[in-house]
């Protein structure tokens, strides 16, 4: 049978999601616990890639095992047995052809800024000490919905077959002590989010004007994009799928 396992983590620690010969990785560490507690070696498969020292508040992967007989009970076993920076919500079973990455129809980020300096916030967000104009970020964030092709966005020698992407959403919100920027699309190039954030940053701080991320866009040149901005203040919030994968659970 093939499960779904929904969890989270706090990315410190770890070189991304996908497993590396030379780094701890948080598939590494899931899938360790899993083959220990199922006693038989157990291979998950992500819904996506995320960066070193990324988050994740939502996360699902797949994998195949002959019958789980209790699922909540295994959920409470792998929340004992995986460090405290990974935490399991729910495994459930699902049609035997479902995907945790191809069948996912949107993934969501948020982007955490802290405009002033705070010890609290210095693994979970991003720094920018000079003034922001929010309104200009939006109003640049907008014209990303008018675009599919975000070369200029993504990792140099990435293996995609397509830059193409379908982003929905896109927005900067003053959230109490942060400010956020929630994006949401069907699939995202590797680095996208930072580099997106960097660029946008730069129009806040004056140093280009909304309009001209149309022409860094149409460019295709990662070049022309802002930097990357920290890891840690990026977080995988949201991945949905399609309510006919999952089995109804008894």
């Amino acid at each position: 049978m093939r499960y779904f396992i929904q969890f989270s983590y706090f990315g410190k620690a770890y070189h991304g999601w996908q497993n590396q010969p030379n780094a701890i990785t948080v598939q590494e560490v899931l899938e360790k616990a899993l083959s220990t507690l199922l006693r038989k070696k157990i291979d998950v498969v992500g819904a996506g890639r995320t960066d070193a020292g990324v988050h994740a508040k939502e996360m699902f992967a797949h994998f195949d095992f002959d019958t789980i007989e209790d699922s909540k009970e295994l959920t409470f076993k792998l929340n004992a047995f995986l460090p405290e920076d990974i935490a399991v919500q729910n495994i459930q079973s699902v049609q035997v052809e479902a995907h945790a990455r191809f069948d996912a129809e949107e993934r969501t980020y948020e982007y955490w800024v802290v405009k002033e300096k705070n010890p609290f916030y210095a693994d979970f967000a991003h720094f920018v000490k000079l003034p922001l104009d929010i309104d200009a970020m939006n109003k640049s964030a907008q014209f990303l919905l008018e675009h599919k092709d975000f070369e200029c966005f993504s990792k140099s020698n990435t293996d995609v077959r397509t830059f193409n992407c379908d982003v929905k959403h896109a927005m900067w919100e003053q959230k109490e002590d942060r400010l956020v920027f929630t994006i949401a699309a069907d699939r995202f190039l590797r680095n996208m989010v930072r580099a997106v954030v960097g660029t946008l940053l730069n129009v806040g701080t004056g140093k280009m004007q909304p309009e001209e991320i149309n022409i860094i866009i149409e460019s295709k040149d990662r070049g022309k994009a802002g930097v990357s901005v920290p890891a840690k203040g990026l977080y995988l919030t949201k991945v949905s799928y399609p309510k006919k994968i999952f089995n109804e659970q008894k």
